[in-house]
């Protein structure tokens, strides 16, 4: 019988949420909505995002999910608690999930406007360990670059030198990367960093607290990612979405075209 797992994001950062999810398992059938009409989240306030966290739960509701992986780190921010109430299935978050294995003092995030500005990171993990040093760094247009067709290298180079040098001042030990999409630039970031400087995916954190919470069969054995069981749903776009999972994932697969409600 195979888990019933959901994703969502509001476009493609929730791909690394997957593959870590795929790198450990293989007993899950996969439904990945991407809010592609709606990207970036990271701009919107915070009642936005509550609002559209109602509708996203209204698209999952007849699915029987065993449970959500929240993969937006700014509804993860704003949200949780919609996703909780609604759903009312296990939600494993990112920010929850990394705050329990940070293990330095000086802790860099790199994140959206919104998910910054809830201080949740801060919050979470000064919760569990009270003498770090958090901070934060905004990184507005990161989404809508790294969601390109074609990656634009010289922008993204520009972009990273932005974003990490106030947090390189700060002699920072580690780096959370806060929005799920992210860890696709991880090379770009790796080689602006000192060798001494962890880079933390938090989806690596989330998808270890989803297996202890849901035994991997001991009959299971890894061999390679397979996306048969993943279902892909887009609320715009499909064809565009569609180039995108050839790119990353190396894969052709039908994407299905959704209608949430409301014009946020």
């Amino acid at each position: 019988m195979k888990l019933k797992i959901g994703i969502f994001d509001s476009g493609i950062g929730g791909f690394t949420i997957l593959n870590s999810l795929l790198k450990t398992r293989k007993d899950v059938e996969v439904f990945y909505l991407a809010d592609t009409k709606r990207i970036p989240f990271g701009n919107k306030n915070s009642k936005e995002i509550r609002l559209i966290a109602k509708e996203i739960c209204t698209f999952f509701v007849d699915k029987n999910l065993d449970a959500l992986l929240v993969a937006c780190n700014t509804t993860n921010a704003c949200a949780l608690d919609i996703l909780e109430d609604n759903l009312k299935v296990p939600c494993f978050d990112l920010i929850n999930s990394v705050s329990e294995i940070v293990d330095k003092q000086i802790i860099g995030v790199l994140a959206t406007q919104t998910t910054v500005r809830s201080s949740y990171y801060k919050k979470s993990i000064k919760a569990k360990k009270e003498n770090t040093i958090i901070f934060q760094q905004e990184c507005p247009e990161f989404v809508s670059e790294i969601e390109k067709e074609k990656l634009n290298i010289d922008k993204l180079n520009s972009l990273s030198d932005l974003y990490l040098r106030p947090l390189i001042t700060k002699n920072i030990e580690e780096l959370i990367l806060g929005c799920s999409h992210y860890p696709l630039i991880y090379d770009f970031l790796r080689k602006k960093l000192d060798s001494n400087i962890k880079i933390i995916d938090p989806s690596v954190a989330l998808i270890k607290k989803l297996n202890e919470s849901f035994a991997i069969p001991k009959t299971d054995r890894y061999e390679r990612i397979s996306f048969e069981d993943v279902k892909f749903f887009v609320t715009s776009e499909r064809d565009e979405f569609s180039n995108k999972v050839k790119f990353w994932l190396g894969i052709n697969k039908e994407i299905r075209l959704v209608y949430l409600r409301s014009n946020v």
